[in-house]
């Protein structure tokens, strides 16, 4: 008998490695969002709390180089704000993108794997058949032979 083949291993084995690259590629875009988005977040929470300190300066007074300063920090603030939501829109839909890729390689694999089996449960019924067929015919010579005298 011979052993169990599969004829399209090296196909498998390929997609599997898409598959492998595909999730290393997810997983830094997942992480590339979310080290932008932490910015963000870092940089909103930090306008928050610059807006509530000026405002209590506003109730105390304060001079007007500070009401410039902060009109421009504010500014400079702001757009990198602008800048970041740019980031993380893209970030996020790379992230997505990467995602769906996976979902496809995951299925395309996982077709390949049930051509697999199913492959190997005919093979593993024709090696029983061949194995029944050869055991009849054993035992036909057997009869044969006790019956001839040989």
């Amino acid at each position: 008998m011979k052993p169990y083949q599969y004829r399209f291993e090296k196909v498998l084995t390929y997609r599997e490695q898409e598959k492998t690259e595909t999730e290393i590629e997810y997983k830094k875009a997942v992480d590339s969002f979310e080290t932008v988005a932490t910015e963000l977040y870092d940089l909103l929470k930090k306008k928050e709390e610059v807006t509530a300190e000026q405002q209590e300066k506003m109730k105390k007074g304060f001079y007007v180089n500070d009401i410039h300063q902060y009109g421009r920090f504010m500014e400079s603030l702001e757009k990198r704000i602008d800048s970041l939501q740019q980031a993380v829109i893209k970030a996020r839909s790379k992230m997505n993108w990467f995602e769906e890729k996976l979902l496809e390689k995951t299925i395309e694999v996982k077709k390949f794997e049930k051509m697999k089996e199913k492959d190997q449960e005919h093979y593993r019924i024709e090696m029983e058949q061949a194995e029944a067929s050869l055991m009849d015919e054993l035992t036909t010579s057997k009869f044969h032979r006790k019956e001839t005298g040989w």
